[in-house]
């Protein structure tokens, strides 16, 4: 097999592979000569893995489904291949030459010679062994950076593509309602707005380098009752119009995502994959998308095990195609024999068949992969001898330098300085004591999806496949004369006290403590974040708490430091810790970065994207609150955070002056023009984040507090300054009425200028004149920052 491989067509090209006609009239015309067998096959996906050697994918054996026969189903077509990567760890060269003799395979057995869409997870790097793991959603969150995430996921889409990849499984828009849920870890943070915009930013990445980006989870999987995952979600409709659809808006239309996948959650009892309000009512109709919506993994199947809305998986399946629901993953189930016996029997019409066929053969055609010269050769073998896949193996590096440098660049501006004494950055320290679960664990940076975490523990034997430094080592290479002492204390969660002794003996003999608490990261109470790791309260785990109290006793000064899936109470170290340093699973840089921000070679501009509880037992709680959510004298309960929503420390000092406003009113189709001045007043570069918030006083239904409309990042060396102009249009104080139109109301409003949501530097009160405003999905998102 050599690289000019390419799929056999006849000297007359059919319509449908000729792309010298409109695709819409390729797709027709393919529609029209297709059986009702090769018209379903398309619209569902097999799991499958690739092989070890360079050979076919062999089909994935999960304990949700029975097995499939491939030797059947191809004659008919096959819409999806699911995770041939991300199944089983394979060198990434023979991943891509299995992938590529199973594309021949599907193309040589159906009679219209179409390939697969071939699909794989990415939401913090490429999900395939020895590929980069970037830092965790929840880090982008903290960068307040959307054009580092923007290039971080064209990176990660360039290298899908160079193997045969044509669609990832990210990004997650789910906005956080409770830090007790356990998927907080794969969210951006609890506001919609920085949701919104970094997650618009890493579509706009990965849609760049090819890849169909899929927004999920549509919509309010992140609101489930007491944060369990996959448990009832209980929201109106004004907190999912202005709280949790915002950020699928704006990444639809200004990020041109190309697909959508069903949350597995239902609302006020109808489930997403059976909703068609949302995906064809809201997200079609109104919003205008054009893309394919994918079933989360066994979503339509669940409308019959789960939700009980349909009476067997023919039901389930007409079910999900009614309300728009175009693709079943992660492999054949209700969309094969029964939605074939249900159209038999006119339980489903066939219009509603060619309905999803239209979208995803339009969305093939757009891929290439119904033109005559489709290849399944992918880029990363152009000019390679095929015939010895022995040769191949080790030829494909997902972990390039630049992937790498990519990452530490991220996790540098995800670390977040939440407190400090004056002890960071530390001078030449001699004698340090390095204590807790996740001083020596090199795993302890990752991610749930993550491929070590998520695929690799269930594979011992085989090596991580990327270096992982652990604290430890990083801290040896950044204190090369330092003496460091290393002492577990507890597990993660394991309980166990029997070693806290000796971790406070080793304190005692060091010049400063170093305590490293956190996570682990797995899938369904593996760990102790991640899909299905859900906490009953925000207590760190284990007996974690137990050593960071008897560390602060010590006598000898205590940084404490989180690698962590969601921010968590941290008793009395709040004030009595030297220095708090807040990571959120940061990736392969992850160490290195927390060093430097220790040393003081890289200074801290990380802010929060997540409030950090003050008390375990405060969920839920957001920033977004309204004044009933805040503390009061009716509640023994003290929602008040420990650090609040955008707060993050740096090794400088910042003046904030001379706000001034170009016009005190503006109509409410107009826009206000602020100006500030920021000033370096320390001896150190360093980076502000400059944030604001609108405060509305008086609105018709009950507003947030406070809610995030801009921000923007800036370095200034020591005693430079610039002046920063925001333009705020009146859009963004739009807000859903009480007849669920959203508007404008005229009125007075606050513009906060602020470090963080609890520390407002300047603020001014502005006027909305005029009549009620309506608006719609088309309205400006942005408050515009220039720099001057």
């Amino acid at each position: 097999m050599t690289a000019n491989v390419a799929v056999e067509t006849t000297p007359e090209i059919p319509l449908w592979n000729d792309p010298s006609h409109p695709v819409s009239a390729r797709v027709d015309a393919l529609i029209g000569a297709m059986t009702l067998q090769e018209k379903i096959a398309q619209l569902y996906g097999v799991w499958v893995g690739a092989s070890a050697n360079g050979g076919e994918v062999a089909p994935h054996q999960h304990d949700m489904e029975e097995a499939v026969d491939l030797d059947a189903l191809l004659p008919s077509g096959l819409g999806q291949l699911t995770r041939p990567f991300g199944t089983a760890p394979v060198d990434p060269a023979l991943g891509a030459l299995s992938l590529l003799r199973t594309q021949t395979r599907i193309t040589s057995a159906n009679r219209f010679g179409i390939p697969a869409v071939a699909h794989e997870e990415c939401l913090a790097g490429f999900a395939a062994w020895g590929a980069t793991a970037y830092p965790v959603p929840l880090s982008w969150g903290a960068t307040f950076d959307p054009d580092v995430i923007r290039r971080m996921a064209a990176a990660i889409g360039r290298d899908m593509r160079a193997v045969g990849v044509h669609q990832g499984l990210a990004p997650v828009l789910d906005v956080v309602r409770d830090l007790r849920w356990g998927r907080v870890e794969e969210t951006i943070g609890e506001d919609p707005y920085l949701v919104g915009t970094i997650g618009t930013a890493y579509v706009q990445g990965l849609e760049s380098a090819g890849i169909v980006a899929t927004l999920k989870h549509f919509v309010g999987y992140s609101a489930s009752r007491a944060g369990r995952n996959l448990a009832p979600t209980s929201v109106g409709p004004r907190e999912r119009a202005d709280v949790l659809l915002p950020p699928f808006e704006m990444a639809i239309r200004e990020g041109g995502a190309r697909s959508v996948m069903h949350a597995y959650t239902d609302i006020d009892g109808i489930p997403s994959a059976a909703d068609e309000k949302l995906l064809t009512g809201l997200l079609r109709d109104t919003w205008g998308f054009d893309g394919t919506v994918v079933a989360d993994y066994f979503g339509i199947a669940f409308l019959k095990t789960l939700h009980g809305i349909a009476g067997d998986f023919a039901d389930a399946a007409g079910a999900a195609l009614t309300a728009g629901v175009d693709i079943e993953l992660p492999t054949v189930k209700t969309f094969g024999a029964p939605l074939a016996d249900a159209v038999a029997e006119g339980r489903v019409p066939e219009s509603l068949i060619d309905r999803a066929l239209r979208r995803v053969l339009t969305q093939k055609a757009d891929l290439g992969l119904l033109d005559p010269d489709w290849s399944p050769v992918p880029p990363a073998f152009a000019g390679a001898d095929l015939d010895d896949p022995d040769t191949l193996r080790g030829t494909i590096d997902l972990d390039s330098p630049a992937n790498r440098e990519l990452a530490r660049e991220i996790a540098e501006k995800a670390v977040v300085l939440l407190a400090n004494d004056g002890t960071l950055p530390l001078t030449a320290p001699r004698r340090i004591a390095l204590v807790g679960p996740n001083a020596a664990e090199g795993t302890a940076v990752l991610g749930c999806y993550s491929f070590p975490q998520h695929v690799g523990v269930q594979h011992p034997e085989i090596p991580v496949g990327i270096e992982l430094p652990s604290l430890g080592e990083s801290l040896a290479a950044e204190f090369p004369d330092a003496e460091i002492t290393v002492a577990r204390g507890t597990g993660v969660d394991d309980g166990d006290l029997s070693g806290i002794a000796e971790a406070v003996d080793t304190a005692r003999d060091a010049d400063i403590v170093v305590v490293a608490l956190g996570d682990r990261a797995g899938l369904f109470g593996r760990g102790t974040s991640g899909e299905g790791c859900d906490a009953e309260s925000l207590a760190l785990p284990g007996a974690q708490q137990q050593l960071l109290d008897a560390l602060l006793d010590s006598g000898t000064p205590v940084v404490t430091v989180l690698l962590a899936g969601r921010p968590y109470a941290l008793g009395r170290a709040v004030e009595d810790s030297a220095a708090i340093v807040q990571s959120f699973f940061p990736g392969v840089g992850g160490t290195r970065a927390i060093a430097g921000v220790l040393s003081g070679r890289t200074t801290p501009s990380g802010r929060l994207p997540v409030s950090v509880p003050r008390g375990p037992g405060s969920q839920p709680a957001t920033y977004l609150g309204a004044r009933l959510a805040q503390a009061s004298e009716v509640s023994n309960i003290d929602p008040t955070p420990a650090f609040g929503f955008g707060h993050g420390l740096t090794y400088t000092t910042f003046a904030w002056s001379d706000l001034t406003v170009d016009a005190e009113q503006a109509p409410t189709g107009g826009e206000f023009t602020a100006s500030l001045t920021v000033r370096n007043t320390g001896e150190r570069t360093g980076t502000e984040v400059v944030q604001l918030y609108l405060h509305d006083p008086v609105a018709s239904v009950v507003q947030p507090v406070q809610r995030l409309v801009g921000y923007t990042r800036l370095e200034l060396a020591p005693g430079e300054s610039r002046r920063v102009r925001v333009t705020v249009p009146a859009d963004v104080a739009s807000f859903t009425g009480r007849d669920g139109r959203r508007i404008v109301e005229p009125g007075e409003l606050e513009l906060r200028l602020a470090a963080s949501s609890t520390d407002t530097r300047l603020t001014t009160r502005v006027t909305l004149t005029g009549p009620v405003r309506e608006l719609d999905h088309t309205r400006r998102f942005h408050a515009e920052f220039t720099v001057g």
